[in-house]
């Protein structure tokens, strides 16, 4: 299923191993949406923590014009979720799919995360005349890839008393031929302890962040072997909501620390999209934009992290605590 792992590789910016999509439609198109949903629903959960992070470094929002233009990068770990990275696989819940060894057994299979290889299933008419093998895909830990990175540029702009607003960008860009990904979100950033007469010599400001981020990717592998006209795409949407409590010190020449509570909550859909023929050893079927897998996520998060300040140039670095966690890195160009 190569080309669905380079869908979501387009998604989180990575590379993927590759198996060919229509080995799963040969067993008909229940089947296929049923196994892309079990396979890519962790990878899609991981891609919608890895983008709602980095909404701040701080908080002591900027005064009127201060502002922040910041490179930022993220990498979201899955290395110990081994529940992530396999799926128990039962052919009583498939119409047509059997394991190749031990027929009717359930066992553990590999998801878009894991590392789980040369797992092979076959499909078969009722008289055993017909009958066709293949192997499914396994995932990016095979790989030796262990993480889900994201990255974008990302501006922050102070307005009136403690109020700071942000936005973040990735231009849509088209890679490894017929890949494109872009990104796009907009957050605020308020500072309560702007409001208080003594501001100016606390130690520590608090902040609530609101930020929201909404990633589109898509990837065109129609080829001469496909069918005219089919158009055959995985078109994949990401939207999700940052919602943070934060605190840091302040008033520290070169080196300050900040930490959040914080929801993060989301949702994807990667519609396979195109005119695909499902043909098995006992049916032939011709199926138009067949499914959509969709992926909600949601949960607490905690973070904790540093910022040193050198005149304009900045850099800050935090980990996120959560269902999957995350490291945060940014390069920060600005004045206050």
């Amino acid at each position: 299923m190569k080309r669905i792992i380079l869908g979501i590789a387009l998604i989180s910016v990575t590379m993927g191993k590759a198996q060919d999509l229509n080995d799963i439609f040969v067993s008909g198109v229940a089947d296929a949406e049923r196994f892309a949903n079990a396979y890519l629903s962790p990878v899609s959960e991981g891609a919608i923590y890895s983008i709602s992070n980095g909404w701040y470094n701080t908080a002591d929002a900027k005064p009127l014009g201060g502002f922040e233009i910041s490179i930022i990068g993220n990498m979201t770990g899955f290395k110990n979720k081994d529940d992530k990275k396999a799926f128990l696989l039962d052919p009583a819940d498939y119409e047509n799919l059997d394991f190749v060894q031990n027929p009717g057994q359930a066992r553990m299979v590999s998801t878009a995360l894991g590392d789980i290889e040369g797992v092979e299933v076959f499909v078969q008419d009722q008289s055993g005349v017909f009958r066709e093998d293949f192997e499914l895909p396994s995932g990016l830990a095979a790989e030796n890839l262990n993480f889900i990175p994201s990255g974008y540029l990302q501006a922050s702009v102070g307005l009136i008393k403690g109020l700071e607003v942000k936005a973040r960008f990735l231009p849509k860009i088209k890679f490894d031929d017929d890949a494109k990904l872009g990104l796009f979100g907009a957050g605020l950033q308020y500072d309560f302890t702007k409001i208080l007469p003594a501001d100016k010599v606390m130690p520590v400001a608090i902040s609530a962040v609101i930020g929201y981020t909404n990633l589109n990717g898509e990837y065109d592998f129609t080829d001469s072997s496909t069918i005219d006209g089919s158009d055959q795409r995985i078109d994949a949407n990401f939207k999700t909501w940052n919602f943070s409590a934060v605190v840091s010190t302040k008033n520290i020449p070169v080196i300050n620390f900040y930490g959040g509570l914080g929801y993060i909550t989301g949702k994807s859909d990667i519609d396979l999209l195109g005119t695909y023929e499902a043909n098995g050893p006992f049916f032939s079927e011709t199926v138009t934009d067949p499914f959509t897998v969709s992926q909600n996520a949601s949960g607490v998060t905690a973070t904790l992290g540093t910022k040193i300040k050198l005149g304009f140039f900045r850099l800050n670095a935090d980990y996120n605590i959560a269902e999957f966690s995350t490291f945060t890195f940014g390069v920060n160009f600005g004045f206050r």
